[in-house]
């Protein structure tokens, strides 16, 4: 067995309500900071998701600073700007409440508001050379696994994506309350399930990272994924299902934070960057046809992937798995569905062929020839 480690965040805490305890929860982590700096958007604040959760903090006697402005696919200046914000209020703690933009935005934070490292020295694997404030992630949507990974990514310049990948990224704590995704849409609660999915598929066939603990965590992850996407799709209110989502997410958020994402991800950007797809979705359709163009000399980790989740142990059982999940939910699985055409393919093929941190942990080496055709496949 070759030599390997595995990091994820030190404190979980889930179930049913828990964001309502979460002043009570967050005391071993939060210590003797009293200054909370909050990272959300307008949707989740509009939604009131966070409600319980900020009247518990203030009743407990901390004070909150929140910042709504997060979009998704945050931009650069939104970053810089939250985290000046955090700054200015003498942040203490940083508390990230949302889906993915909020979560990796309030990561980001919490390490420029407690250092002196500029963001364009962090960007790459393992850049980052400063410890951060304490930071508390709560997700409301069950497919980033953000909470839980040492992962942030926003847009730099007008549509390219950048990541930061690095231990001072994990959080304190990470708390998940499945109620809180009690209103998910039906169209989000698929695409960010697939998402999900895709996190443990591609964990799970890293060829440079592959560990057994990240395994276990895929295998997990992709029954409890498989088991609950369709019934959170079909009654929103199944808090059973919504469980196994939201844990699941989880678990594939472990699994590639230490056997990172590949090829999907890497095709998946460019529809976010470039046309503001949510990534989510952008995964989703891409997936077919990179399954297909890795199943070749990923034939073996695929079928094992089959046989866990009680298919035929075969490539093309889980690719037709995945692509009945996708019809069955509802979600697109067509370029020209979300607005993109052949004249598009080169510019987002220069853009996944230049992804030095993703391709290499694909199974089979992508090249800009192959990944024009991969697009081909689904325009």
């Amino acid at each position: 067995m070759s030599a390997f480690e595995f990091r994820t965040v030190p404190h979980i805490v889930f179930g049913n309500g828990a964001s309502r305890q979460l002043a009570e929860k967050a005391a071993p982590v939060l210590k003797s900071a009293r200054r909370i700096f909050v990272v959300t958007d307008t949707g989740v604040r509009g939604a009131g998701l966070i409600d319980a959760a900020l009247a518990a903090l203030e009743s407990a006697g901390f004070t909150l600073a929140i910042y709504d402005a997060v979009v998704a696919d945050p931009p650069e200046d939104v970053v810089l700007d939250a985290a000046r914000r955090a700054r200015e209020f003498g942040a203490e703690a940083v508390l990230g409440f949302g889906g993915g933009s909020p979560m990796d935005t309030a990561k980001i934070v919490a390490l420029l508001a407690g250092g002196d490292q500029p963001l364009s020295q962090m960007y790459g694997v393992e850049q980052v050379r400063v410890t951060g404030l304490p930071l508390i992630l709560v997700p409301t949507t069950a497919g980033t696994g953000s909470e839980v990974t040492n992962v942030a990514v926003i847009t730099t310049g007008a549509t390219s994506k950048r990541g930061i990948a690095a231990g001072p990224l994990y959080a304190q704590m990470a708390l998940l309350d499945p109620e809180l995704t009690r209103g998910l849409p039906k169209h989000a609660t698929a695409a960010t399930g697939i998402d999900a999915m895709v996190h443990a598929i591609e964990a799970y066939t890293n060829r440079r990272s592959k560990n057994p603990v990240s395994d276990a965590l895929a295998l997990t992850a992709l029954k409890l994924l498989q088991g609950g996407i369709e019934r959170a799709c079909t009654d929103g209110n199944d808090m059973d299902a919504r469980g196994d989502m939201l844990l699941g997410a989880m678990l594939a958020g472990q699994a590639f934070s230490n056997s990172p994402c590949a090829g999907v991800h890497a095709m998946a950007y460019p529809l976010g960057g470039i046309f503001h797809v949510p990534h989510g979705l952008s995964n989703s359709v891409v997936l077919p046809p990179v399954l297909r163009f890795n199943a070749p000399v990923a034939e073996a980790h695929y079928s094992e992937i089959a046989a866990h989740i009680g298919l035929t142990a075969s490539s093309a059982a889980l690719i037709d798995e995945m692509e009945r999940i996708a019809e069955a939910v509802g979600i697109e699985r067509r370029l020209s569905q979300l607005g993109i055409s052949h004249n598009d393919v080169p510019r987002m093929a220069e853009d996944v062929a230049a992804n030095d941190r993703l391709l290499p942990n694909n199974p089979r080496e992508m090249d800009y020839d192959s990944i024009v055709a991969m697009y081909e496949e689904i325009l």
